[in-house]
């Protein structure tokens, strides 16, 4: 069962857009690789501030920092790093509790591939990113899939602004406003239990060349998620599971029971109508995968 419900989950996520592609392409454009395209500029070097104020439970919240945002290739690598500290003061009975923490943080993608550097640990952590491959694997137009995610978490465009003389579009999400400039957020509203969040960029150049010095990271131990597949063995998994999607789409039903019985003892407590549906269900979605 284990291969079948990954199949099918795997399918589910990537079918739809992957059909759309195939019609659309030659036979030799879709033999290539898809390019990742997050942001509909090429590369980018922005710099930002931000400013915390707000009250919450008799207290006061005050904080500041900075971000840096570097990316080039459409933002397929992209690099973000992170200064800010944070002072919450609460008074109770004549007394002052002050508490001040302070975030120091870089996170990396690359292709699919996502690194969380642990400053105070000195580790790296690395997995892969769904939302990458997602992008990558139905080469959909970044500028739609952004704006549907925006939509499926409620958000609406409200208007076009511009803000350092760049022309943006305006959203509100979750009670806050974003300013982004094709795909990339260049000032950020929001106010959520009490406390407001104002982050805006200082500084921001778009297509221009940025050193492959902005992407280095720490020189600590890398620490890899459970089933982590790198850039080249999801590249294989993939070839292998159209391979698979191949070898199913010209089987029988009764020629794909008798393999899914024999290699999976899971299967075999299915009932006749749960294996016909599964294989109907398989098939339809392997023809929509390879646009036909």
């Amino acid at each position: 069962m284990k291969k079948v419900i990954f199949l099918l989950s795997f399918l589910i996520v990537f079918t739809a857009c992957k059909g759309n592609e195939n019609k659309s392409n030659s036979k030799n454009e879709a033999s290539q690789e898809v390019k990742l395209k997050r942001y509909k500029v090429k590369s980018g070097i922005v710099e930002y501030k931000t400013s915390i104020s707000g009250s919450v439970m008799g207290g006061t919240v005050t904080g500041s920092g900075t971000q840096n945002l570097y990316f080039k290739d459409w933002g397929a690598l992209e690099l973000q790093k992170e200064n800010s500290t944070q002072t919450t003061i609460v008074k109770m009975f004549g007394n002052e509790n002050k508490q001040t923490t302070k975030t120091n943080t870089i996170s990396k993608l690359d292709n699919g591939e996502s690194y969380q550097v642990d400053m105070d640990k000195k580790q790296i952590f690395l997995r892969r990113d769904p939302m990458m491959d997602l992008f990558k694997q139905t080469n959909s137009d970044v500028g739609d899939a952004g704006k549907k995610m925006l939509e499926s978490m409620g958000g609406k465009k409200i208007g076009d602004e511009k803000f350092m003389g760049y022309n943006c579009e305006v959203w509100d999400i979750m009670g806050g406003k974003q300013w982004l400039y094709k795909g990339v957020m260049l000032k950020l509203e929001m106010t959520m239990m009490g406390i407001t969040t104002i982050t805006e960029a200082t500084s921001a150049k778009f297509d221009v060349n940025v050193s492959d010095k902005y992407f280095e990271l720490p020189d600590f131990p890398i620490v890899k998620e459970e089933g982590y597949r790198n850039n080249e063995e999801f590249k294989e998994d993939m070839k292998e599971m159209d391979r698979n999607m191949e070898k199913i789409s010209k089987m029988s039903y009764e020629e794909w029971k008798e393999m899914a019985i024999a290699e999976d003892e899971e299967m075999k407590g299915m009932s006749e109508e749960e294996l016909r549906q599964t294989y109907d269900m398989m098939q339809k979605m392997i023809k929509m995968r390879q646009g036909k």
